[in-house]
């Protein structure tokens, strides 16, 4: 990373410090292709929730703690919340919808899109020049991107 960037090893290790000690790197992961771990079935699953706030922020909660829903959303609309989900394929993906998200209390329904291709996936946040405002110092949370290249 530091000589991407041109700058000492321990320069980039004190930005990369002071990123984190400020919450705005929050970890680092490796990305691992689905299809190698089995993982090949991409789906967003719309769901729709009944009840009061409580028991719908509670369902959330369920909703997040299911190992193959990689993210949940909640959302404006008819629906309450919209998940990224991955399995192994399609028979996989009907057992988690019918018996994993279905029977989670307060669930009426969903509603999936299953992916045919990915032409895009990125985890990358668009902080390049033209959404940084700052004035790129270590203290610029859009500093980040430039060190992280």
């Amino acid at each position: 990373m530091a000589r991407t960037v041109g700058l000492a090893p321990s320069a980039v290790l004190e930005r990369l410090r002071k990123l984190e000690g400020r919450g705005i790197v929050q970890g680092y992961a490796a990305l691992v292709a689905p299809r190698t771990v089995g993982l090949g079935q991409l789906a967003f699953v719309a769901v729709r929730v009944s009840g009061t706030g409580e028991q719908e922020e509670s369902a959330g909660a369920r909703l997040a703690a299911v190992p193959e829903v990689l993210e949940v959303h909640h959302v404006a609309g008819d629906d309450c919340y919209l998940l990224k989900v991955r399995t192994s394929d399609a028979q996989h993906l009907g057992t988690l919808l019918r018996q994993r998200l279905g029977r989670i209390p307060g669930v009426v329904s969903t509603r999936t899109t299953v992916v045919l291709e990915t032409v895009k996936e990125t985890v990358r946040l668009p902080l390049g020049p033209s959404t940084r405002q700052g004035d790129g110092s270590a203290d610029d949370p859009r500093a980040a991107t430039a060190v992280a290249r």
